[in-house]
């Protein structure tokens, strides 16, 4: 009886992980450097340890952080002036918001949607909707996913291979 249900256990975690390594890839694309093929779309994070994480997963492209010592107000106008309503190269959100599923995470989560959808700026939240389903379990915050690189790097790599590897 244990045997079958450590089974279950194993299967749904891999398919989380499937789930998870989908949503990572596709946004380690937009991530990615126009030369590279991406859109050069930022991803915006609470802290520095954040960034560490997704740097280790191969998100190559611009990283933001909104834990940098300046309010809110100002870290919104900086946003918009640099990222603009919408990313010119592919036409899709400006920028992607990648806050920690924890009770803070959401606050601020909440706090910089409204701000920036009040500016009419489109934000990609997909891949923090579908980390949140998958690993919420595993770990409550992003910077918690660097226990889990070694299972997702291979999976995100058959996704979206890195800009340097060549077939």
């Amino acid at each position: 009886m244990s045997n079958r249900f450590e089974h279950r256990i194993k299967i749904s975690f891999t398919s989380s992980l499937f789930h998870s390594a989908r949503a990572l890839a596709q946004a380690r694309f937009r991530n990615r450097h126009p030369v590279n093929g991406g859109s050069g779309c930022p991803v915006i994070v609470e802290g520095r340890r954040d960034m560490e994480t997704l740097r280790a997963l191969g998100f190559e492209g611009p990283i933001e952080l909104v834990n940098r010592g300046w309010g809110q107000s100002r870290l919104i106008a900086h946003f918009y002036d640099l990222y603009g309503r919408k990313n010119p190269v592919d036409g899709g959100p400006a920028v992607m918001l990648l806050m920690d599923w924890d009770r803070t995470g959401i606050q601020i989560q909440k706090k910089l949607l409204g701000r920036m959808r009040s500016l009419d700026m489109l934000i990609d939240e997909s891949t923090r909707k579908t980390l949140m389903r998958t690993v919420e379990l595993k770990t409550p915050t992003v910077e918690g996913l660097k226990n889990l690189v070694d299972d997702l790097v291979p999976l995100i790599n058959l996704e979206d291979p890195p800009s340097d590897i060549v077939f």
